[in-house]
C-alpha cells in the first residue's frame, strides 16, 4: 500500500482479524459446518448496502418522481437497465479494493503523473461531489420541513450536522457501527417509500409496458438522463472501493473466492433493495400523480399524496425523504474525504473538508432556487461524472498486472465498455438537448 493511502487504525485491523479468523475457520470442522459457513458469509455483507445509499438519495426521489407523474410508466426500463448497470460498477469497484487494498481514488492518484492532472481530476470529481450534496442537503431540508415546519435553510445545516456525525463516528474507527446506522436508515427509506404501493397497487400492465425501451419526447430523454444520474453514482463507485479496503484490506489469494462470492451476493442485495424502491417510486407517482397538478415538486408530490392516499402514507413518505438525506449525505461526505485525500495526497480536518461540499449546496438553499428543481438539475449534473469513474474502473479491472488472478473476464470487459458506451452517448444526446433548448 502506498505511503499516502490512510493507515487502518487499531479497531479496523481488530475488524479484519475477526473476518479474517471467522473465513479461515469455515475451511474446517464439521457437523453444523454449513450452518456457520453460512454465519460466517453473512458477516462479511455490508460495504455494498451502504454504497447502496447512494442510490436511494432524495435526487433518485425527485427524479424518479418527476417521471411517474409526467410521464406514467414510460421510464421504468431505465430504472430497471440502469440498476443492471449498476450491479456490474459497483461489483467492479469492490473487487479492485478487494485484491488491491486501494480505493479508485487513491490508486488514479498513484497512476497520475502530473501534479496538474491529478488536479484536474479532483476537479472534476470534486464538482460531482457539490452536486450530490445538493441532492441530499436539499431532500433532507425539504422532508424536515414538511415533518416539523422548518425553514429549507435550518433544515440543511441539520441534514449537514448529521451527515458530519455519522462521518466522524466512521473516523473513529467504527466502521461496523457506522454500516449498522446506514443499513437501518435503508430499511426506514425502504418502508417510507413503499408503503404508497402497498395501499395503491399500480397497473401491472402499466409496469409490463414500462419495460419497453422508449421515448415520448425531448424531455421524457432528459428526465431519463436525470434517472440515470440518480442511479449510477459517480461517488458510489469511489465510496466502495474505499469501504471493501477499510473492512478487509487487501485480501490474501486463497481467502479472496470466498470473500468476493460474499461481494456478489452483498451487491446483489443491495441492487435488489435499491431497484425495487426506485421502481415503487416511479410507479407510485404513476398511480396516483399522474395528470395531478403541482406534483412537480417534492412538497406538491407530498401533498398530492396525502389527498390521494392518506396522512399516514404521506408522513411515511417525508420520513423516508429524511432518511434518504441524512444516509446518502453521510456515504457522499465520506467518499468526497477519500477522493480529496487519494488523488491530491493531502489531509484535510473533518470540518473543513465538510465545508467544501456543504457550503455549495447551503447557499442555493439560501439563494430562493426551487429545491424540486436543484435536485433534478443536480442529477443531471452527475451524470456527467459517471464516464470519469467508470473508464478508469473499466481499465484497472481489466489489467492482470493490478487484480491479477481476479482481472475481469472478457465478457465482463465488454459489458463494461458498452456501459461506458452507452451513458456517454446519453450524455452527449443530453448535451445536444440542453444547446438546444429541449
Amino acid at each position: 500500500m502506498s505511503s499516502d493511502t490512510r493507515a487502518p487504525s487499531t479497531a479496523e485491523e481488530g475488524d479484519r482479524a475477526r473476518h479474517a479468523g471467522g473465513t479461515a475457520g469455515a475451511t474446517g470442522g464439521s457437523g453444523a459446518r454449513g450452518a456457520a459457513s453460512t454465519g460466517r458469509l453473512i458477516l462479511l455483507l455490508g460495504p455494498a448496502l451502504v454504497a447502496g445509499v447512494a442510490y436511494l438519495d432524495p435526487g433518485n426521489v425527485a427524479s424518479n418522481m418527476s417521471a411517474g407523474a409526467r410521464y406514467g410508466y414510460l421510464l421504468v426500463w431505465v430504472v430497471v437497465g440502469a440498476n443492471l448497470i449498476a450491479w456490474l460498477v459497483q461489483y467492479l469497484s469492490a473487487k479492485l479494493g478487494l485484491v488491491t487494498g486501494e480505493s479508485l481514488p487513491s490508486i488514479l492518484g498513484q497512476r497520475l503523473r502530473s501534479p496538474w492532472a491529478r488536479r484536474a481530476y479532483w476537479l472534476q470529481a470534486e464538482v460531482v461531489a457539490m452536486a450530490t450534496d445538493v441532492a441530499e442537503i436539499v431532500g433532507g431540508a425539504i422532508a424536515l420541513n414538511l415533518l416539523f415546519g422548518l425553514p429549507l435553510l435550518a433544515g440543511g445545516f441539520i441534514t449537514g450536522a448529521v451527515s458530519l456525525l455519522l462521518l466522524a463516528l466512521h473516523g473513529s474507527g467504527r466502521g461496523r457501527s457506522f454500516e449498522r446506522i446506514v443499513i437501518g436508515l435503508v430499511a426506514i427509506i425502504g418502508i417510507g417509500f413503499c408503503a404508497g404501493v402497498v395501499v395503491a397497487p399500480p397497473s401491472a400492465g402499466g409496469v409490463l409496458a414500462g419495460l419497453v425501451p422508449r421515448f415520448a419526447d425531448a424531455d421524457s430523454v432528459l428526465l431519463a438522463a436525470s434517472v440515470l444520474g440518480a442511479t449510477v453514482m459517480p461517488h458510489a463507485i469511489y465510496a466502495h472501493s474505499a469501504l471493501t479496503r477499510d473492512r478487509f484490506g487487501a485480501v490474501e489469494p486463497a481467502r479472496l473466492p470466498r470473500v468476493l462470492r460474499a461481494t456478489r451476493i452483498d451487491v446483489t442485495v443491495a441492487l435488489a433493495i435499491a431497484g425495487t424502491i426506485n421502481v415503487a417510486i416511479l410507479v407510485l407517482a404513476a398511480a396516483t400523480l399522474q395528470g395531478v397538478g403541482g406534483t412537480e415538486t417534492l412538497e406538491g408530490a407530498h401533498a398530492a399524496l396525502r389527498d390521494a392516499l392518506g396522512p399516514v402514507v404521506a408522513t411515511l413518505f417525508a420520513v423516508g425523504l429524511l432518511a434518504s438525506g441524512l444516509a446518502s449525505s453521510s456515504v457522499g461526505a465520506y467518499a468526497g474525504a477519500e477522493i480529496m485525500r487519494g488523488l491530491l495526497r493531502v489531509r484535510i480536518p473533518l470540518l473543513a473538508r465538510r465545508a467544501v461540499t456543504l457550503i455549495p449546496a447551503l447557499a442555493i438553499i439560501a439563494s430562493g432556487v426551487e429545491p424540486t428543481l436543484a435536485l433534478v438539475i443536480s442529477q443531471v449534473v452527475l451524470s456527467f461524472g459517471i464516464p470519469f469513474a467508470l473508464i478508469p474502473l473499466a481499465v484497472l479491472t481489466a489489467r492482470r498486472s493490478v487484480l491479477g488472478g481476479a482481472v475481469n473476464r472478457w465478457w465482463t470487459t465488454v459489458l463494461a465498455v458498452a456501459a461506458v458506451a452507452l451513458l456517454s452517448a446519453l450524455n452527449v444526446v443530453l448535451v445536444v438537448l440542453l444547446l438546444a433548448g429541449g
